[in-house]
């Protein structure tokens, strides 16, 4: 079976769950592992990389290329 039948077959599975206890224990295994994932993704950044984002940063505030937090948060606001 490949990978998009078992995912069609378990959200069929999932959907004739009557139990909260299950339903909550693979939304908490989900969370869980889709961070592992993630964390297991990150790279720490080089020292030329670091400086670069740095340099890059300076340049981006010389050249008025950047939003105040109160803007900033005022946007964010609107997304919800």
């Amino acid at each position: 079976m490949d990978l998009e039948a078992r995912k069609i077959s378990f959200v069929q599975e999932f959907l004739r769950l009557q139990n909260e206890e299950i339903v909550s224990g693979l939304e908490k295994l989900l969370r869980k592992r889709k961070a592992e994932l993630i964390e297991k993704s990150f790279k720490p950044m080089t020292m030329e990389q670091y400086n670069a984002e740095i340099d890059q940063a300076m340049e981006d505030s010389k050249n008025g290329r950047m939003i105040k937090v109160t803007d900033l948060k005022a946007k964010i606001q609107k997304w919800g």
